[in-house]
Order: C-alpha cells, then structure tokens, then sequence
C-alpha cells in the first residue's frame, strides 16, 4: 500500500508542476501581448502626428521650388 500510495502522490506532484507552469507561461503571453499592442498604439500614434508635419514640410518645400523644364 505504501508504494501505491508513493506512485500516486509522485505522479499528482509531477502533474501539478505541470499544470502550474503553464499558469506562468499563459500571463507570460499575455504580458508580451499587451506590451506588443501598447507599442503598436505609440507607432500609430507617432505616425499619423508626424505624417501630418511631414506632408506639410514637404508641400512648402515643393512650393519653394523652381519648375520641371521639359
């Protein structure tokens, strides 16, 4: 009785790690998830702020200058 007892409590330990690092890696993820979508919402950010500078920085100086000659 006392090996049985031995085998099943082994065997409920190396299940119960198991189960229990996953836990770890699954907030792991979505930690990684939720940085990735806050620096994706800073990009597009950034981008639509300088992309209206940027065009407007590039209509004055096309304006500054001198025409194509054919």
């Amino acid at each position: 009785m006392n090996r049985a007892a031995a085998y099943f409590m082994t065997l409920f330990t190396v299940i119960g790690d198991r189960f229990e690092n996953r836990k770890d890696r699954g907030a792991t993820a979505v930690e990684y998830g939720l940085m990735v979508g806050l620096i994706a919402v800073v990009i597009i950010v950034a981008v639509t702020t300088l992309g209206k500078q940027l065009n407007s920085l590039f209509l004055d100086v096309s304006s500054h200058l001198p025409a194509a000659k054919p």
